[in-house]
């Protein structure tokens, strides 16, 4: 196999789904980082299944966030076509992308996790169920924060769940955990600092996510997070845990709430295509650790190559 510095890298951009403009722009940091490091890089605009690849492509270096990319169809696209790829496979996309799939997985698992229910609105009588309110209510199946609502009351309840009901017939509904959202990078074996994420209004939804993109909103990050060593390990060993709980190959970042009353963590999801800007919070994590944005490119590339 050549050496990554005589490689041809695609880079894989964009995609059909709602999350389509932050892969464009996450790829465009990724081919950006890589530029001078390896052979050749190549920007790929994914539109559907039927991308086409640069001749001499050696491996694809996939930053489609959300469907079509983190569910598992192009990573099945690429093994049939034969192709070297970044990141989670197949299997693991699945479940991870799929919250309902994952949070078996994690219960299953023993990873400290809110308490939830699937409602599925298509029945009637649509109600919280066990899980009461407040809540947390998700479309199942989407990434970014599309079509989530923390409901506080019983009139917020129907257009919640009106909303992501839009995204799929089946949403989950959440216990509400208070307290600090953090979210824990791992590559290869590495887990990585803390990021304290702190939107400076509401919950971390798309506006406070990609201000830059919807003209609102805004966050605070801090790396690494202001946590006591005892905390900051409990944190990370539940992270690792649910990392390995999908059994997710290569990297991942994993959203955890910290509640308030007893700093108990509680993991929310596992992102397996997460935010790869420079400014992201994988890479903010693994610049703290002393990997800056074109080496943590490269180290996922190597990983992934090396990989079975």
């Amino acid at each position: 196999m050549k050496g990554i510095e005589e490689m041809h890298v695609a880079v894989l951009a964009g995609g059909p789904g709602s999350e389509r403009e932050v892969s464009m722009a996450s790829a465009k940091g990724v081919a950006g980082a890589l530029e001078g490091k390896v052979g050749k890089v190549t920007f790929v605009d994914v539109q559907d299944a039927n991308f086409e690849l640069p001749e001499g492509t050696d491996v694809a270096f996939n930053v489609i966030h959300g469907t079509f990319g983190e569910d598992g169809a192009l990573q099945a696209e690429l093994e049939k076509r034969g192709v070297i790829y970044t990141g989670a496979r197949r299997k693991s996309s699945e479940i991870a992308f799929d919250k309902i799939l994952s949070k078996k997985a994690f219960v299953a698992a023993g990873v400290s996790t809110p308490v939830s229910e699937v409602v599925m609105i298509n029945e009637g009588n649509c109600s919280p169920g066990s899980v009461g309110i407040p809540c947390v209510v998700k479309p199942p199946r989407e990434g970014s924060s599309v079509g989530v609502h923390l409901v506080e009351t019983e009139e917020e309840w129907d257009s919640a769940i009106e909303d992501a009901g839009k995204y799929s017939d089946d949403v989950m509904v959440e216990q509400l955990i208070r307290g600090k959202e953090l979210t824990v990078g791992i590559v290869g074996d590495e887990v990585l600092p803390v990021v304290h994420i702190q939107p400076r209004s509401g919950f971390y939804d798309i506006s406070n996510k990609y201000p830059w993109m919807t003209g609102e909103g805004g966050t605070d990050y801090f790396c690494p997070a202001d946590l006591s060593p005892d905390v900051t390990k409990a944190v990370q060993e539940q992270a690792l845990k649910a990392h390995q709980s999908l059994g997710i190959e290569i990297y991942s970042r994993v959203d955890v709430l910290l509640r308030e009353e007893d700093n108990q963590p509680f993991v929310l999801e596992v992102n397996t295509i997460p935010g790869m800007t420079e400014s992201s919070l994988l890479p903010k994590a693994a610049n703290e650790a002393g990997m800056d944005y074109a080496n943590l490119c490269l180290k996922i590339i190597k990983l992934s190559c090396n990989f079975g």
